[in-house]
C-alpha cells in the first residue's frame, strides 16, 4: 500500500467470508476499496495522519446487508404513514385514527399501515360501515401488512369512484355487497390505487407496483422533490440498520430516474437494483424497457439486471395460487399469470439474459413458476441464471428437489412465517389443510436440498431492520405439530444476508465479502453476533455503516 488507508477499524470480530481467511480483527480502507484484512497490530501500523480510526470494542464486522426484497419507494413514504401494528380493538383503532386526523388536516386520505386482518377484533372482517364509524367525515384507507389488501370508508371509496364498482386487473377484486356498493375491502394493487392516489404522495410511490409504468399525469417539479425527499429518507433509514445493499422489487422508469437524481447529487446511502415489472396484460415488448431503464443509469450503486413478476396473492386473503381449493371453500385462489403466457415471458425474458424474480407464494404458483423457468432452460439451454421465486409460502413436497435441480434460487422472509414473531401465529395455518403445513414455510428443508437461500424482508409488509429478521431466523417461535423446525445457524443467516445476497444479483467477486479488493460495504456491530443468545440477538444494533468507502450511518 503507498498511501495510507481513509479508514481502519481495529479490535472486531470480523466474520469475512473469505474462505482464505475467515475470521480477522481489523480491516482498511482506501477510495471505496478493502485494502487490507487482518489483525488489529498490523492494521493500526497501516493508518497515517489523515486515517480515520474506530474501535469496534469486540463487536462484530461484516459486509453490509443486502436486503434483496424490499419496495423502497412505498417502504420510504410509509415511515411517514400511521402505523397501527399489533391493534386488535374498534376503540383503540378509533382514538389512534382520529388523533392522526387531527393532526394532518390537510390530508385527501388518512393511510393507516400494518392493519391486522382482525383489526377490529377476533373473527371480525372490516367493512366500510365499521370505518365509516371510526372516521366519518373524511377518507380513511387501512392496509394489511402484507399490502395485498386494503380497507377503506365510504368517504375513501367515493373520492376514489369505486363506490359502485369498477374494472380491475386479473387477480384483484373489489369486493361487492348485494346492493351493489362496494363492502370497503379492496384485494390486489389494481384495486385498491384508485384510493391510494388520494395519499399524500399521490400514489407514485405504489405506480411501480400497480402497472410498473410511469405516474400519470407526470409529477411537477413539487411532486418530485417530495418524492425524492420521501426516497432520501428511506435510504437513510435502512443504513440505519447496516443495510449497504436493496433489491427494488418494484419498478419503472420513474423511481430510476429519482434514484439516479439523488446518487448525481447526494450520493445513494445504499447501493439499489431496480426491476422492470412485468405485468400480466404487458406485451412482452416492454422487457425493451429494461435498455432505457440501463440507459438512466447502469453502476455499481444502480442498475437494471431483472424482472419482477407476481403470480399470486396472499394466503391470508386466500389469493395466493393453490393446488387444491381453500379449507371450507371451492376457491384456489388468484392465478396473475396463466402458465402458457407465463412460459413465454420467461422464454423472452431468459434469451435476453435478464434475471427473473417471481412472487409465488401458494403450491400452485410455485409449481408454475418452476414450469416457466424449466421451459426457459428448455428452450434456451442451460445457463447460470439464478432465476430467483420469492416467498415460496406453501410448497408442494413434490417441487422441493425442483429448485436445486434447476439451479432456482429460494428467497426468504422469515418474519412472514406464523414462526417468524411478526404476524399472529395463528393466521395462514387456518387457510391451509394440514397436509400441507410440513413443507410450508420451509427454509431449512429447502436449504437442505441443496438450493441456495437468500433473505430479506419485503420491506414495508416487514420492518427493514436487520436483527429481527435474523432473529427470527434463528430463533422462531416453537409451534405444534404438523409444522416444523425451520430455524437456520447464525453463520448461514448472516451468509444469507450478505454474501448470498450479493452472489445472487451477480457481484460476488466485488461484494459480500472482506477481503482486500472487495467494494468497501461494511458494517459494524454493537455486539458480537456469536456470543449472543439466538433469542437475544435483537440486543445487536448496527453502530457503523459504511457504503462504498463512506460512512452513511453512525450511531
Amino acid at each position: 500500500m503507498h498511501s495510507a488507508p481513509d479508514l481502519v477499524i481495529l479490535n472486531g470480530s470480523l466474520l469475512t467470508f473469505d474462505p482464505a481467511r475467515p475470521r480477522a480483527s481489523a480491516l482498511a480502507i482506501a477510495g471505496g476499496t478493502i485494502v487490507a484484512v487482518g489483525e488489529t497490530a498490523e492494521i493500526r501500523a497501516l493508518a497515517g495522519p489523515g486515517t480515520r480510526i474506530f474501535d469496534a470494542q469486540g463487536g462484530t464486522v461484516l459486509p453490509g446487508f443486502i436486503d434483496s426484497h424490499v419496495h423502497l419507494f412505498p417502504g420510504s413514504v410509509e415511515l411517514d404513514c400511521l402505523n397501527i401494528h399489533g391493534i386488535g380493538d374498534e376503540g383503540t383503532l378509533t382514538a389512534r385514527v382520529r388523533a392522526r386526523a387531527a393532526e394532518r388536516p390537510e390530508d385527501r386520505l388518512i393511510l393507516a399501515v400494518q392493519a391486522d386482518y382482525t383489526v377490529l377484533g377476533p373473527g371480525r372482517a372490516t367493512t366500510r360501515q365499521d370505518l365509516d364509524r371510526v372516521l366519518p367525515d373524511r377518507p380513511l384507507a387501512l392496509w394489511a401488512p402484507d399490502h395485498h389488501t386494503l380497507w377503506a370508508n365510504t368517504a375513501a371509496l367515493r373520492a376514489a369512484g369505486i363506490l359502485h364498482g369498477g374494472t380491475v386487473d386479473a387477480g384483484c377484486e373489489i369486493v361487492m355487497a348485494p346492493d351493489g356498493t362496494a363492502t370497503g375491502e379492496l384485494r390486489e394493487f389494481g384495486a385498491f390505487a384508485p384510493v391510494l392516489a388520494l395519499s399524500p404522495n399521490g400514489g407514485r410511490d405504489g405506480a411501480g407496483l400497480t402497472t410498473g409504468a410511469n405516474p400519470v399525469p407526470a409529477p411537477t417539479a413539487a411532486e418530485r422533490a417530495a418524492d425524492k425527499a420521501a426516497l432520501r429518507r428511506g435510504l437513510a433509514h435502512c443504513a440505519r440498520h447496516g443495510i449497504t445493499g436493496l433489491h427494488n422489487f418494484d419498478g419503472n422508469l420513474y423511481q430510476m430516474e429519482l434514484l439516479a437524481e439523488i446518487d448525481a447529487e447526494d450520493g445513494l446511502a445504499c447501493r439499489v437494483e431496480v426491476p422492470l415489472h412485468l405485468k400480466s396484460f404487458d406485451p412482452l415488448t416492454r422487457l425493451a424497457e429494461v435498455a432505457e431503464m440501463r440507459r438512466i443509469a447502469s453502476t455499481d450503486r444502480l442498475w437494471c439486471n431483472r424482472v419482477k413478476i407476481f403470480m399470486d396473492g396472499v394466503v391470508e386473503s386466500r389469493t395466493a395460487l393453490m393446488l387444491e381449493p381453500y379449507p371450507g371453500t371451492d376457491h384456489i385462489g388468484d392465478a396473475v399469470w396463466e402458465a402458457a403466457p407465463f412460459a413465454e415471458a420467461c422464454i423472452r425474458a431468459d434469451a435476453m439474459g435478464l434475471q427473473i424474480s417471481v412472487h409465488a407464494i401458494g403450491d400452485l404458483a410455485i409449481r408454475r413458476t418452476l414450469d416457466g423457468f424449466e421451459a426457459a432452460r428448455r428452450a434456451n439451454g442451460p445457463r447460470d441464471s439464478r432465476h430467483r421465486i420469492e416467498h415460496i409460502e406453501v410448497l408442494h413436497p413434490d417441487d422441493l428437489p425442483r429448485f436445486a435441480a434447476l439451479g432456482v434460487v429460494a428467497s426468504i422472509q422469515p418474519r412472514h412465517a406464523p414462526f417468524g414473531g411478526y404476524f399472529p401465529p395463528e393466521g395462514a395455518g387456518r387457510m391451509l389443510h394440514l397436509h400441507q403445513i410440513p413443507t410450508a414455510y420451509a427454509w431449512q428443508a429447502i436449504r437442505q436440498s441443496g438450493a441456495r437461500v437468500i433473505f430479506s424482508t419485503d420491506w414495508p409488509v416487514i420492518p427493514v431492520d436487520v436483527m429481527p429478521t435474523i432473529r427470527a431466523a434463528i430463533a422462531p417461535l416453537d409451534m405444534p405439530e404438523p409444522w416444523t423446525d425451520q430455524r437456520q445457524s447464525l453463520i448461514d443467516t448472516l451468509e444469507s444476508y450478505t454474501a448470498g445476497n450479493a452472489w445472487v444479483e451477480f457481484n460476488e467477486g466485488r461484494k459480500g465479502r472482506l477481503a482486500p479488493g472487495m467494494m468497501a460495504d461494511v458494517a459494524v456491530m454493537s455486539h458480537d453476533l456469536e456470543a449472543l443468545a439466538p433469542e437475544a440477538i435483537t440486543e445487536a444494533a448496527a453502530v457503523l455503516t459504511i457504503c462504498d468507502g463512506r460512512v452513511t450511518w453512525e450511531g
